[in-house]
This record gives structure tokens, C-alpha cells and sequence, in this order.
């Protein structure tokens, strides 16, 4: 059965994350790591050299932050307006662009091309790949590239999964998350048009901790 998105309400719930984590808006330099471990794992590299980028859900923009003062010409989506308002405040004087959109709703209506689009435990975590995927690649210039992180799926556990916000009290708030294995997300990346795809799962810096799914795939 698929995955029933109530966008108003997974819009309240990303308006509740922003609100918990203005403080690495406001308070913390631009910061660019793919994993959830502070100073481990690959950098920006992985997006080649563009002079575009659009991060999809883009969260706190601290990523997108250090890409505009690199001079990427830089644009993120995302769901809340809360974090978007927070974000254009804070990164907007870098040169940041920030735009307040359902993903695929944005990918769907846009125009604009890039050398490179990225997430980070972000929209390509959060949305249905067989529709994101493919408008991703029609977005992209030719030679650009995908790159996304998020936590690997935990074994058995594949396609979307459900998951509350705070717990199991409370309003219910939730969203769906997308998880497959290394070899299905190349798969959906090669049906989606890219030519080549690459996924692998990085080992946490410590044993026996969660590791990092990095996926990156390109265009002719």
C-alpha cells in the first residue's frame, strides 16, 4: 500500500523541527559533512565543481551556507515556513536563496537547471523516489550530479516507513521515510535516468554504530 503524505501535516511537523534546532541556525557557523558524525566522512567534493547547487530540504542551510560562501550560486527547498523565514534571515546576507515548496511540487513548476543537487538526511530521505528521482534528473545539467546521505535502512526493512515525531504521546505528527538497500537506490536511480549511479553504505567512525548510506549518480 502506498504511503498517504498529508502535506499540511507533515508541514506542522517540519515547523516543529525548526523550531527545535534555531539555535544551529542562529548560533552556528556554515558546516558541510554528509554524515551525522561531526568531521567524518567525505565533503562537498562529491558535488564536483559546480557553480550551481539546489539543496533539497534543506533544513538549518548550514551546508547550503558554506556552499554560497564558496561561491556556488546556491538555492534550497523546503517544506516549512518556519525554517525557511529563519534560514533567509540568517544565510540569505551570503547569497543564499531559499524557497518554501513541497519538493515535488517546486521540481514540477521550475525551470532552473543545476550543476549539482544534494541532500543531506533530507527530501530524498522524505519523498516517494520514483517520483522525485526522475525530476531531479530533469533538472540537472548535462554532467550534473545527485549525491544524498541518510542512515542505511535497517535490514528487512525496505520502502517507506512510518514514522511519528516525539515519540508515541501527543498529536499525532508523522511523515514517511524512504529506505532501501545500496543496490535498490541504484536501481531506482538508473530507471530514473542517470547514467551512472554509485551507493554505499560508510561505516560509523565507532564500531557497532549507525553508519551513513552516501549515494551520487549522474547525468549524460
Amino acid at each position: 500500500m502506498p504511503a498517504r503524505h498529508d502535506i499540511d501535516s507533515e508541514r506542522e511537523l517540519w515547523d516543529t523541527f525548526a523550531e527545535s534546532t534555531k539555535d544551529k541556525v542562529f548560533e552556528s557557523d556554515p558546516v558541510f559533512c554528509w554524515t551525522q558524525y561531526s568531521g567524518h566522512g567525505p565533503g562537498p567534493e562529491l558535488l564536483g565543481d559546480p557553480a550551481t547547487a539546489l539543496e533539497v530540504g534543506c533544513g538549518t542551510g548550514r551546508a547550503l551556507a558554506y556552499l554560497a560562501q564558496k561561491g556556488v550560486k546556491t538555492t534550497g527547498v523546503d517544506l516549512s515556513p518556519v525554517m525557511v523565514a529563519n534560514t533567509t534571515e540568517r544565510w540569505g546576507p551570503l547569497g543564499a536563496r531559499f524557497v518554501c515548496a513541497e519538493v515535488l511540487d517546486h521540481l514540477s513548476s521550475t525551470t532552473e537547471t543545476y550543476d549539482a543537487v544534494y541532500s543531506i538526511f533530507g527530501a530524498v530521505w522524505f519523498t516517494d523516489p520514483a517520483k522525485l528521482l526522475p525530476l531531479i534528473a530533469e533538472r540537472l545539467n548535462p554532467g550534473g550530479v545527485l549525491t544524498f546521505s541518510h542512515p542505511p535502512a535497517i535490514p528487512g526493512a525496505y520502502g517507506p516507513q512510518g514514522m511519528y515525531k516525539g515519540g508515541f504521546a501527543g498529536k499525532a505528527m508523522y511523515t514517511y521515510r524512504y529506505s532501501y538497500t545500496p543496490r535498490k537506490w541504484e536501481t531506482l536511480l538508473l530507471k530514473a535516468g542517470f547514467k551512472e549511479a554509485d551507493v554505499q553504505i560508510l561505516d560509523a567512525p565507532e564500531n557497532d554504530h549507525i553508519g551513513t548510506l552516501i549515494a551520487r549518480a549522474q547525468v549524460a
